[in-house]
């Protein structure tokens, strides 16, 4: 008994700052559990955003202003470059996943903002 309790008082400086977790196999994540609020307030930051756009703002200044879009396409077409960025702005699937569909997209044309939202799209896929 003594060894023991002389073996663990030698080993436990060793040991300070050590961290041992416990899970039961579920994570919670902002995007999962109870706490919905973080992804809801990122969804209306996005569309406050959104809505404060002006048309022709530089592609630069947008992304610089909303950061990292959830999905980007480019393209082009008839000598023009589409480019079109998805921000998350609603849920609609409760997964924890973030779909098309669960964004609004924003259409530039040459680095231009040229729309917002679904309507926009079609500008580009007739």
């Amino acid at each position: 008994m003594k060894k023991s309790l002389l073996a663990a008082a030698l080993i436990a400086p060793f040991l300070t700052g050590c961290v041992i977790a416990v899970s039961d196999g579920e994570a919670k994540t902002h995007w999962a559990g109870n706490d919905s609020s973080s992804w809801q307030q990122h969804h209306k930051k996005n569309r406050e955003a959104i809505a404060d756009l002006k048309m022709d703002s530089s592609y630069q200044s947008v992304l610089a202003q909303l950061k990292t879009p959830s999905f980007t396409e480019l393209l082009k077409k008839d000598g023009d470059v589409y480019q079109v960025l998805y921000y998350m702005t609603h849920s609609i699937h409760s997964d924890g996943k973030t779909t098309k569909d669960e964004c609004t997209p924003l259409v530039f044309k040459n680095d231009k903002l040229v729309g917002i939202g679904e309507s926009a799209l079609g500008m580009i896929t007739k």
